[in-house]
């Protein structure tokens, strides 16, 4: 078993982690159900690890035991690979719930002024989790690299429809 692996397992056996992984890190293993089916056009399977609250699914890309980097699919049709492994995008959600808005280019000290009634809560995680968060432009770069591999082979395609349909590219130049 690999690092996220366990940590997959952790986080489901015990639920004070969920919880705060669920709230403030929309990181919820509760809302595991995606939007829709998605398949990567590699083959590799997905599995579904997490949702959030705007309908967005994390997704594990590969089998058990290799690497699997985490793949974000938006309820939007937008996905984007934000980490190399799981331990690596938990580490980022728990740091800065707001990913996202760093991705886009945005600085952090507004999000992060937006967050702070939730700072007990986060700290709690990063504890719980036995994380020294990453400083936001390390936590940037991380998650360019990752966003940067995402075309072709990790950009999903909806099976709804007749043949499929790409999602769309979340990489921004920002990312």
């Amino acid at each position: 078993m690999t690092a996220s692996d366990d940590l997959l397992r952790r986080i489901e056996n015990e639920p004070a982690l969920a919880g705060l992984l669920a709230f403030p890190a929309d990181f919820d293993i509760e809302r595991r159900d995606p939007v829709e089916e998605l398949r990567l056009p590699t083959g590799l399977p997905l599995e579904p690890v997490a949702g959030d609250g705007s309908g967005g699914t994390y997704f594990l890309c590969g089998k058990p035991g290799g690497e699997r980097p985490v793949l974000y699919a938006d309820s939007e049709g937008q996905a984007v690979l934000m980490a190399a492994d799981l331990v690596e995008a938990v580490a980022l959600v728990a740091s800065y719930p707001y990913w996202r808005d760093l991705g886009y280019g945005h600085d952090a000290a507004e999000p992060e002024e937006e967050y702070a009634e939730d700072r007990e809560e986060r700290d709690a995680l990063i504890a719980l989790l036995g994380i020294t968060p990453p400083p936001v432009e390390q936590a940037l770069a991380r998650l360019r690299a990752a966003a940067a591999r995402t075309v072709p082979d990790f950009l999903p395609i909806a099976r709804h429809e007749e043949g499929g349909s790409s999602y769309e590219s979340a990489y921004t130049p920002y990312w």
